[in-house]
């Protein structure tokens, strides 16, 4: 069993009426006493049933899932979050599993692994079909061998997560929050969970289109700080790409047809050289970047060898 004196259990709720009461009392049988409900504004009764059910339950003051995450942790008064979703799709009793490398101190974030133990029906084709792409993404940005960041079922400090920069309002808060962990050189570790289809009679707020264009926003535009070798070059490929493209219509029109395309062949010639630029800017980045993490992680030897000699 869990220290429960260190853990307060966060959930973000929107309209989950028909689940929130089961959630929340399997989470209060496997032994928790702190559970904060943060709501973004929900129209139907969750906020009472929460209540009844135990929680306490805050209104965020803005909208959306990264900035309840964001508010919620700013307010807690314990060393140790557990996070889940109040759709009933997680399992409380894998709360001790996600805690337990926090609670040993072998971890600073732990992430529940849905695709360890999914349940058939519990996500669509087209939403593990997104969420393996974006997986793969990450592990080519950020170079972490991880399999579901986007999961909701997660365990943290409240000291590592005051160390992340966060500006993600919506879905994309579990990306954001692993690449930030992955750039501060946080310890992550992943363990296998159940993944359940939700509830009868619940819809899902996520819109698997617009949303996985919002994550994968994000995760580019986190990449600038941990891997600006990939973010720029990705850039700079593109743009010389473009200026290839346009050249080779350009060389094609002239030489086979015998017109001439002065303004596209300036163009073309900007989008190239533009692009070694650009891939220039991220080699010298990249560097940057290198040197900054090796001298962090010399300042962070030398801390802990000063506490030993204390």
């Amino acid at each position: 069993m869990v220290d429960q004196s260190r853990v307060c259990v966060l959930v973000p709720t929107l309209n989950e009426a028909e689940a929130i009461e089961e959630v929340l009392s399997g989470i209060k049988e496997e032994g928790f006493d702190r559970i904060l409900v943060i709501d973004g504004g929900s129209d139907d009764n969750t906020r009472a049933l929460a209540r009844a059910a135990g929680a306490e339950v805050i209104r965020q003051s803005g909208s959306g899932k990264g900035q309840a995450v964001i508010e919620a942790v700013e307010i807690i008064d314990r060393s140790i979050v557990l996070m889940l979703d109040g759709d009933g799709t997680y399992r409380p009793e894998d709360a001790h599993v996600v805690l337990e490398p926090v609670l040993a101190g072998h971890a600073d974030h732990v992430i529940g692994n849905r695709f360890a133990n999914m349940e058939s029906g519990a996500m669509t084709r087209l939403n593990r079909f997104g969420n393996r792409q974006i997986n793969r993404l990450f592990r080519a940005i950020h170079r972490r061998d991880l399999h579901d960041i986007l999961s909701g079922y997660r365990a943290f400090t409240t000291e590592s997560f005051q160390e992340l920069t966060l500006g993600a309002s919506g879905f994309g808060i579990e990306a954001e929050m692993t690449g930030e962990c992955a750039r501060h050189g946080q310890t992550i570790i992943e363990v296998p969970i159940r993944y359940e289809p939700r509830p009868d009679d619940t819809e899902t707020k996520l819109r698997p289109v617009r949303d996985g264009a919002v994550i994968l926003t994000t995760l580019y535009l986190v990449a600038r700080m941990n891997n600006p070798l990939f973010f720029f070059g990705s850039l700079g490929i593109t743009a010389i790409a473009v200026g290839i493209g346009v050249a080779t219509y350009v060389g094609y029109r002239w030489l086979i047809m015998g017109v001439s395309h002065e303004v596209l062949a300036l163009v073309s010639s900007f989008f190239i050289l533009f692009g070694f630029l650009l891939v220039m800017f991220g080699v010298l980045s990249d560097m940057i970047v290198s040197l900054h993490q090796e001298q962090r992680q010399r300042i962070e030897r030398l801390e802990r060898s000063l506490q030993r000699d204390k």
